[in-house]
């Protein structure tokens, strides 16, 4: 692996393949006692993608976010976050990364606004001209969608509006790589949209590499460019949602009417069955429709083939 550069915190910057990589892990493990979490784990992040890990309970998807974010030690293998290891990253390297934890610490006597001044004053001093930190914390109200509450103490808030301020917590300090577990728990339709729109504008505006757990599998599919599914402390599929589910998923399921009859037929080609009935029939096929396995049904199929010893282990080269 080469070296590169000196990134802000005192650590060298970790050039990939393809450039450089916000995230590098190679044969990552992890052990709790005799029982193996993960069993040599591999993959890169690169600068600017949302990346989601999809698994089970107990796959090891939060034992991975710990070891990155640094608040868990490895068993094995070489781990690189923003050119450290985060382990050993210091408060300068710290700075760089937003978290959004699955549950927020009772600060239920404060109020918004001042919750989120106290945080934002920890990152001014690692602010530079290339990355200003921290936001603005009108901007990050109206961002996050609660400028109507910012004088509302955290208690009075409801399940939804409490999860806005753990995402404005997690990104006040305009994190270069920020970790999103489970984010939008709790939160309403119009509130999940909103939220949708934000991690797009984090990352095709700011430049921001989102990492991201969810449970929800069609969050996954808007949100992801790229997604990797874990199964018994292993990466079994890695790709993008249409990849995943063109290169994983079942034979396309073809229906028509011919006649007024009407046809059912299961085909792993869809496109060639469907030139085939306009050559042979022409004009007289009506209704016809074309379904493939989504990314969830992908997805649970892939686990459950992979938890009885079926061919998923092989499934990551597949897919990409």
């Amino acid at each position: 692996m080469a070296v590169i550069g000196e990134e802000a915190g005192g650590t060298p910057a970790v050039r990939g393949p393809d450039g450089p990589a916000v995230v590098e892990v190679s044969g990552l493990r992890m052990r709790y006692g005799s029982k193996d979490v993960l069993n040599g784990v591999d993959f890169r992040i690169d600068r600017g993608e949302v990346l989601t890990l999809l698994g089970p309970n107990g796959a090891g998807k939060t034992t991975i976010i710990e070891i990155l974010e640094g608040f868990r030690a490895r068993s094995a293998g070489e781990v690189r976050v923003l050119g450290a290891d985060p382990i050993s990253g210091g408060e300068a390297w710290r700075a760089r990364i937003g978290v959004v934890l699955q549950s927020w610490r009772d600060h239920s006597k404060w109020r918004v606004r001042d919750l989120l001044e106290l945080f934002a004053g920890h990152y001014a001093p690692y602010s530079s001209p290339e990355r200003p930190r921290p936001r603005d914390v009108d901007e990050l109200l109206e961002l996050v969608g609660l400028t109507e509450h910012a004088g509302a103490k955290l208690g009075s808030l409801s399940g939804g509006q409490r999860r806005r301020v753990d995402v404005a917590v997690g990104i006040v300090g305009r994190p270069e790589l920020l970790f999103l577990d489970e984010p939008t728990a709790g939160f309403d339709p119009q509130a999940r949209r909103d939220f949708h729109d934000l991690v797009h504008a984090l990352a095709d505006e700011e430049d921001t590499t989102i990492l991201l757990t969810t449970h929800d599998l069609d969050e996954a599919e808007k949100l992801a460019d790229r997604i990797l599914m874990l199964a018994d402390g292993r990466i079994v599929a890695d790709g993008s949602p249409e990849a995943l589910a063109r290169e994983l998923g079942s034979d396309a399921e073809v229906r028509w009417r011919v006649g007024g009859e009407r046809f059912v037929h299961s085909t792993p080609d869809g496109t060639g069955f469907v030139r085939g009935l306009f050559e042979q029939h022409g004009e007289d096929v009506t209704d016809l429709e074309v379904r493939r396995a989504g990314l969830e049904e992908v997805y649970m199929d892939l686990v459950r083939r992979y938890e009885s010893g079926g061919p998923a282990a092989g499934a990551e080269e597949e897919a990409r």
